[in-house]
């Protein structure tokens, strides 16, 4: 795979070097809005470009994963992540590409298995998947599925995923596709090469589920506070216990912004953070995003912004409290221009990161997480 257009840079300690407790950091980002804060429009193959981009820039400020989202409304341009992911992946050579989340619940886990499994193989074992349910649920209706299925569209589509990718050959059959008998796929992948996670927004039978699978869980944080999401890693761990399985380990993926002072990142990333929140509201039933209520979750609950000592030690704090091994930074939004986007990634990747290993490490050994709260 070439990796010509990657200029040579100076690298920084890369995130997946040894770190006390094995804590391992990543970004992901669904910030493919063509549309900027000014109401000019970003046509939308620009957009596609831009994201490769801000992909090669993560990977050159030492971050060790970048996750492309799936929605299929007007004004998105991440319908296709493979394509997006492929080629990324020819334009880096250590950055983890995976996806935050895929719909399985509207996907066909025969192909999903054939891109990721093609997607590990051009970019030389580096593909990763989060699974989820869908939240935006645009694609139900335009690929034919009922939203009274919601749940069982789920559950049985990654119970045929997971049978693909632990045990060939698979025979299976189930409601909402075609059996298979004795069917191999290729390209083969061994059983874990691609590490699949679920991802969950808050549902106590989604964590149960994630559970039962013995598959990691990655939390979805958009509001709110890190204790409200407490109970939750802590009913996963007590459900892997009573299954019988494996403790696996639990991340983080978190919406933010970085900037020179704590002042300077709030009032930059309000208008952009509220003008999303707000064009979400009348789809999802929100209440409109106020002032007050922004300013509370990106002081002290889910939103991580300001300044990088403040975001560092924020990270820091928030792994200890949910017991995180994984943290996947959004570093903007959807509606801040590229650029933007870019320099965040980049402050996060540099300024960031390398403040929460510091942390880290300086854990109390018996405790296992720093009180850096």
């Amino acid at each position: 795979m070439s990796n010509q257009s990657t200029p040579a840079v100076r690298r920084e300690p890369r995130v997946t070097d040894p770190a006390p407790d094995g804590v391992h950091f990543g970004i992901g980002t669904f910030a493919f809005q063509p549309q900027e804060p000014d109401g000019s429009p970003t046509p939308g193959p620009q957009v596609i470009r831009d994201v490769i981009e801000e992909a090669v820039a993560a990977e050159q400020a030492g971050l060790d994963s970048f996750g492309i989202a799936e929605h299929y409304r007007p004004g998105m341009m991440d319908s296709a992540a493979p394509v997006i992911l492929g080629a990324i992946a020819a334009r880096t050579s250590t950055l983890r590409v995976g996806t935050a989340v895929t719909v399985l619940s509207t996907q066909d886990p025969v192909r999903v298995y054939n891109d990721f499994a093609t997607l590990d193989a051009a970019s030389g074992g580096r593909a990763q998947l989060i699974v989820g349910r869908g939240s935006a649920i645009e694609s139900f209706p335009l690929f034919g599925f009922d939203l009274s299925d919601y749940e069982q569209l789920f559950e049985e589509k990654l119970d045929l995923l997971m049978r693909l990718l632990r045990e060939q050959p698979v025979t299976w059959s189930g409601r909402f596709r075609p059996p298979l008998v004795d069917q191999v796929l290729e390209p083969q992948i061994s059983p874990g090469g691609v590490p699949v996670w679920v991802g969950v927004g808050g549902s106590p039978q989604s964590v149960m589920r994630a559970a039962r699978f013995g598959l990691p869980l990655m939390l979805g944080l958009i509001g709110g506070t890190l204790e409200h999401f407490k109970p939750l890693t802590d009913l996963y761990r007590r459900s892997l216990d009573a299954l019988q399985q494996t403790q696996q380990p639990v991340g983080m993926h978190v919406h933010g912004y970085i900037a020179d002072t704590d002042e300077e990142a709030l009032e930059r990333f309000w208008p952009v953070w509220s003008g999303t929140m707000n064009a979400e509201a009348p789809k999802r039933g929100w209440a409109p995003y106020r002032r007050e209520r922004y300013e509370a979750e990106a002081i002290g609950g889910a939103l991580f912004v300001g300044s990088p000592e403040t975001v560092a030690r924020r990270v820091a704090s928030a792994m200890q409290t949910l017991g995180a091994t994984r943290f996947d930074f959004v570093a903007a939004a959807s509606r801040m221009p590229h650029t933007e986007k870019r320099d965040s990634i980049e402050r996060f990747g540099r300024e960031v990161v390398p403040r929460v290993r510091q942390l880290l490490a300086a854990s109390d050994s018996n405790a296992g997480w720093p009180d850096v709260r």
